[in-house]
């Protein structure tokens, strides 16, 4: 079930599904430590006698409150006669959720009506050893292991704290004993629960006919007792209406910080703009790490995440932040990176958000042989990402410090490692993390990589290093030229394995070959990129109603088993936005660079209800696959309307 409208302040992050359940939470990194094991906590009401869960009786709609990271939830239950309005927020200062709820009656006659909050917690990630207890000094539920702790609250009809609540222990087939209560619409007021515990809340509010009113839900987030405790108190202090109303007019400005000019583009399109940028900013932890996905469901596909920080992804969302005027976002971002560059001067495949080293997915045997398990791209993109933040900042100072421990470090890096005889790099993995061999995309990320160098080098006068860098840049240009150009096929082949006196190419056709025109290494209209795009447009455009680009040809990941069998893959929406990039950077008037809105338009008609991009779509029906939201995703829509918006007005002027 693909996972809607996060709410995050970058310590503190919740997920919520299509049902409205709350599957993923958060805390203290955002990535790390799951605490729900995207378990759901349900969320269900009580009325004349029934029970109900967000199930499909209710109709739903998830979105957003206008250009903020406050949630605007519509839910309507006609046999119930009831409809809900609920907001959502993590505070941006707190680590707080706030839930209002603002129920309307829809019948002419008086009602109780019962809302239900359950707390299904596997805190450090697992079952064994929590505790659930009513703590009388707050009011409060509180569900607590070693260094975890988290407090739950309420407010109705002017009354602070919980009134009605159960603890349960989790049984041995995995049932909450507690789901019964609320079904029974009662709670029996278990005041304790140990080992694998679980907890509901209810809230009692009295409507009258045809009339509404407000209630109050939140979570508190800390290390210890006396850190939710206080947290508590803040609530009752502020009130959870004025926090949700800070948090809204925060975001609400931090969006409009800088008055981007995307007239020249629908609306809907900027308005996922918007969108994206706040997504981007839910999935940073405050630390620094960029996370790649924070949607638990894909454990479920070989047992690991997508919650680490990957130096390719954070490189992508680094720079499309650094050029739409959100340098600051990401500047913890290249610390993060300087810390965990490794000794020889590169980047692994992914890292925790703690920093610590993640799993890896790469071996360092190919075919009996030792290698570096990396992908050489995540160094070499980091570095271009560092010259983009650059360029918006002018902050010498900044960079200063990451001049020697950072940046010569990884270029020294990207020019040892190179074939001695063809002088291109040696082989890495891919950025599909699926196959060992030379990549034209590692190529060009290697070039812009040491281009970006070179521009550093520049700026603190170190002219031999500039002039070093700039030549193996040189180098592998022409060895890409001679390598990796397919003679046969008119057009650059995506990889080549290393045999005398050269590379076997790899004629599959794949979206990352438009990377040697989209980072500046070759003109988009040579002719030989010309022909790769053009074969790129016809292989890999989907022929179904939902179209989309894939990413190659053959690609099975995440393939739907009632897929078509003669499409390429998948659609993913980087695929799509890259085409549209390469177009972009081939206009030469208002006419061709208006053939790129399709591409946007069909990012903006795939995305959820809320605007959340997933990694990719079914081909048929547009469903969301694997992860949702992307933060590669949302990266991509940022750069590529900003590269719209400055072709047009290069054009237009």
């Amino acid at each position: 079930m693909p996972k809607d409208i996060p709410v995050s302040n970058g310590s503190f992050l919740l997920n919520f599904d299509s049902d409205y359940q709350i599957r993923d939470v958060y805390f203290p990194f955002i990535g790390q430590e799951n605490h729900s094991r995207s378990e759901p906590f349900r969320f269900g009401v009580w009325v004349d006698g029934q029970y109900s869960g967000m199930g499909p009786e209710w109709e739903k709609d998830l979105r957003y409150q206008n250009k903020s990271l406050v949630t605007d939830v519509f839910l309507k239950n006609d046999v119930l006669g009831l409809e809900l309005r609920c907001s959502d927020v993590v505070d941006l200062e707190l680590n707080i959720y706030i839930r209002k709820i603002e129920v309307t009656n829809l019948k002419d006659k008086a009602r109780q009506v019962r809302l239900f909050f359950s707390h299904d917690f596997y805190l450090y990630g697992n079952d064994i050893g929590g505790t659930a207890y009513f703590d009388p000094r707050s009011s409060s539920i509180i569900h607590y292991k070693i260094h975890r702790y988290f407090l739950i609250s309420c407010w109705a009809h002017d009354q602070w704290g919980v009134k009605h609540f159960t603890c349960g222990r989790r049984e041995s087939l995995g049932g909450l004993e507690t789901v019964k209560e609320m079904e029974n619409g009662e709670l029996s007021g278990e005041a304790t629960a140990w080992g694998s515990p679980h907890s509901v809340i209810g809230i009692w509010l009295e409507l009258p006919p045809n009339g509404k009113t407000d209630a109050y839900y939140w979570m508190a987030a800390g290390l210890n007792y006396d850190e939710v405790a206080k947290l508590n108190l803040e609530v009752h202090e502020k009130t959870p209406e004025k926090l949700l109303n800070r948090s809204l007019k925060y975001w609400t400005t931090w969006v409009h910080k800088d008055s981007l000019q995307l007239q020249c583009l629908p609306k809907f399109v900027s308005d996922v703009f918007d969108r994206s940028l706040l997504i981007l900013r839910t999935q940073i932890d405050n630390r620094g790490a960029i996370i790649a996905a924070n949607d638990s469901d894909i454990v479920r596909f070989g047992k690991d995440t997508y919650s680490y920080m990957w130096g390719r992804d954070g490189a992508f969302v680094a720079a499309a932040l650094a050029k739409a005027g959100y340098s600051h976002a990401c500047m913890k971002y290249f610390d993060f990176c300087n810390r965990v560059l490794s000794d020889e001067g590169f980047l692994f495949q992914h890292y925790n958000p703690d920093g610590s080293l993640a799993s890896n997915w790469h071996s360092w045997l190919v075919e009996g042989k030792e290698v570096l398990p990396i992908q050489e791209d995540s160094t070499a993109l980091t570095l271009w990402a560092l010259w983009i933040h650059y360029q918006s900042l002018k902050d010498v100072e900044f960079i200063r410090p990451l001049y020697s421990t950072l940046i010569k470090k990884a270029a020294d890096f990207l020019v040892s490692y190179r074939d001695p005889q063809t002088r291109l790099p040696l082989p890495s993995y891919d950025l599909w993390e699926e196959r060992y061999a030379l990549h034209a995309y590692t190529v060009a990320s290697v070039i812009a990589g040491l281009r970006a160098a070179a521009n550093f080098a520049k700026l603190f006068h170190d002219t031999p290093l500039a002039e070093k860098y700039d030549s193996v840049a040189d180098e592998m240009t022409g060895g890409m030229s001679q390598h990796l150009y397919h003679d046969g096929l008119r057009r650059f082949a995506r990889s080549g394995s290393r045999i005398d006196g050269g590379y076997k190419l790899n004629e599959v056709i794949d979206i990352s070959l438009l990377s040697l025109a989209t980072l500046g290494i070759l003109d988009p209209k040579d002719p030989r990129m010309i022909a790769t795009a053009k074969a790129i447009r016809e292989q890999l455009w989907l022929k179904t109603s939902v179209e989309g680009c894939a990413r190659y040809q053959g690609d099975v990941y995440q393939r739907a088993e009632d897929s078509p069998k003669d499409i390429p893959g998948n659609p993913w929406f980087i695929s799509t936005l890259w085409l549209g990039e390469y177009y972009i950077d081939c206009a030469e008037n208002l006419e061709d660079l208006q053939t790129v809105l399709p591409y946007l338009q069909w990012c903006g008609k795939n995305a959820l209800p809320s605007g959340v991009l997933a990694e990719q779509v079914h081909p048929v029906n547009g469903s969301p696959l694997c992860v949702s939201p992307l933060t590669w995703s949302h990266s991509a829509f940022v750069w590529t309307v900003l590269k719209y918006t400055d072709k047009f007005n290069s054009l237009e002027s």
